[in-house]
């Protein structure tokens, strides 16, 4: 049984160098610096295992602002990529602007042999998605995706517990993400400017959350394309998102099964959660550290087992220990794990499906 992509097999390797890893400092390009995510790897300065060796980033005010706050000197920042490229020499680039740019991105990277990290979702197309594919494997890099749900304990919980047949063959997935909205909860106006592009981002909540589905059920359906693409969106809040749907749902079917993607900018209170049904019983992965699994009893009867998780010391601990991990190659990735290209450029194809059926009003069905 596949966990934790193939965790069983490598963790015991990896505990065994990662003290040895840790002596030798990754040197890291960072890609822009307007995604709100980009604090994560700001604040991994001073890792023992990483170490930022430059930035490329044009909006020069911008790159005061965090380089402050964060303690980095402005002689790392450079105004192109190129530049910070060929005077760093990074051997790995964590890409935290707009998601149309992850392909200019790879087109620098790639041909130096630089690994890259991108924030999901991996393109804002799949004519961008293969073009990156295709310079990945030209190259032999790794080209993984970060989503914050791969480092929750319940994801990879409710993958165990789906896996060992205690639910019985699944049957359908609800996958909930979102929040009030980027202008109500505050992000930067440099993040706010692309996020609510829908060239820059691909779309609005569609895109922005409704990857985080696509992901895990391409994970639980461990590679499957889904048969169609329902998708329907909305825009609830034009004053706030002009340009781009705010509210979406998509529906995948499968041969055997079904997944409801729930993707918004209007929820009252911001979540990541995901409900998982077999023939017999039901897991939910209720937040990060949280797990029910419900056995059923009769008609409507159940009993219930709950899990309260803590994050464990493992290359799944945060972004950047995995990408290390790969790219260092102390962890292999199953074909289908959740930072993997394989899975990510199915995300791209469902979400690029799912934009059309939105448009078209109809369902897409795949070839």
């Amino acid at each position: 049984m596949k966990t934790r992509f193939i965790f069983c097999l490598i963790l015991s390797v990896f505990l065994s160098t990662h003290s040895f890893a840790q002596q030798k400092r990754t040197k890291i390009g960072v890609a822009g610096l307007t995604h709100g995510h980009v604090g994560w790897i700001l604040n991994a300065k001073d890792r023992a295992d990483l170490e930022i060796v430059g930035i490329a980033e044009p909006n020069r005010e911008l790159a005061k602002r965090l380089t402050k706050q964060h303690g980095i000197s402005m002689d790392l920042v450079f105004d192109t990529m190129e530049e910070m490229l060929e005077k760093t020499k990074p051997e790995a680039v964590t890409a935290f602007g707009n998601i149309y740019d992850h392909l200019a991105v790879v087109e620098a990277c790639a041909p130096r042999g630089i690994h890259v990290m991108v924030e999901k979702p991996l393109a804002v197309s799949l004519e961008h998605a293969q073009k990156m594919k295709t310079l990945a494997e030209k190259h032999n890099i790794h080209l993984i995706t970060n989503y914050e749900t791969t480092w929750y304990p319940s994801t990879f919980k409710a993958y165990e517990i789906l896996q060992s047949g205690e639910v019985g063959d699944l049957r359908k997935v609800v996958v909930r993400d979102g929040h009030k909205g980027p202008k109500k909860i505050g992000v930067s106006d440099e993040f706010l400017e692309w996020l609510t592009d829908p060239k820059l981002n691909g779309g609005g909540a569609i895109i922005d959350f409704g990857c985080y589905g696509a992901n895990l059920v391409t994970w639980l359906e461990n590679g499957k394309r889904p048969k169609s693409v329902t998708a329907v969106t909305q825009q609830l809040q034009a004053e706030n998102n002009p340009k781009v749907d705010d509210e979406g749902t998509i529906i995948l079917t499968y041969d055997d099964s079904q997944a409801i993607i729930q993707a918004s900018w209007n929820w009252p209170i911001g979540r990541k959660d995901m409900e998982i049904y077999g023939l017999t019983g039901a897991i939910y992965a209720d937040n990060p550290t949280d797990v029910r699994v419900l056995n059923a009893e009769g008609y409507s009867g159940f009993e219930e087992t709950e899990y309260n998780l803590e994050y464990e010391k493992t290359p799944f601990e945060d972004p950047f220990t995995l990408f290390l991990a790969v790219i260092n190659g102390e962890l292999i990735l199953d074909e289908y794990a959740l930072p993997s290209l394989e899975n990510n450029m199915i995300v791209v194809e469902i979400l690029s499906a799912a934009v059309e059926s939105a448009k078209t009003g109809k369902t897409v069905y795949l070839k």
